[in-house]
């Protein structure tokens, strides 16, 4: 099922006006919104009753979305971005120059961020012109939204728009893993 134009153009809207959206992803439905507004995020993190401590990811369409955020990383660790995106793996990556807002990164000092490879998600942070939240469509607890009928379940009008799609291949959420050494935390 292709988004339409017009879809996504209604989805910018609500992300441009501190709303919070439901969209499909490779894997699960998820929720975004704008990282930096604190009150978008607070609506997220309340609908699904999830400690701003546990921090969320980030997902862009291309690597040049994270811009400074990846400024300082070595060779080495951008060829590792390079060669596991765009795909379901998310890196926690150290902001050093706490770019990304602390209601975003929760207790840590880092930040999850992903590329995506899911033709909604690119189209709509293309869109949208950068970076948004991406966090499984589920009160905590629960399991993640499979379909938008589950998602219009768990939270009905709480979310302002639910940007029609269909999943992508993937069985199950992106790994998550330490770009400083490798480790493998999801």
């Amino acid at each position: 099922m292709k988004v339409e134009q017009q879809e996504i153009n209604a989805a910018v809207d609500v992300l441009n006006n501190q709303g919070v959206i439901a969209y499909p992803t490779e894997a699960v439905w998820g929720l975004g919104c704008d990282p930096y507004s604190q009150g978008a995020v607070s609506k997220i993190l309340s609908i699904k009753h999830r400690p701003e401590a546990k921090g969320l990811i980030l997902v862009a369409a291309c690597m040049s979305q994270f811009g400074r955020l990846l400024n300082g990383l070595s060779a080495s660790q951008l060829q590792c971005l390079q060669m596991s995106w765009p795909g379901p793996v998310t890196w926690i990556i150290e902001d050093n120059n706490d770019l990304i807002p602390q209601w975003i990164k929760g207790d840590f000092s880092s930040v999850a961020v992903r590329v995506s490879d899911h033709p909604a998600v690119v189209a709509l942070c293309q869109a949208y012109g950068g970076f948004l939240v991406s966090t499984s469509a589920n009160p905590s607890g629960l399991s993640p939204a499979s379909d938008e009928g589950a998602c219009r379940s768990y939270f009905g009008t709480k979310v302002d728009y639910y940007l029609p799609g269909d999943l992508g291949s993937c069985t199950k959420p992106s790994s998550i893993r330490i770009l400083n050494d490798g480790a493998i935390v999801r």
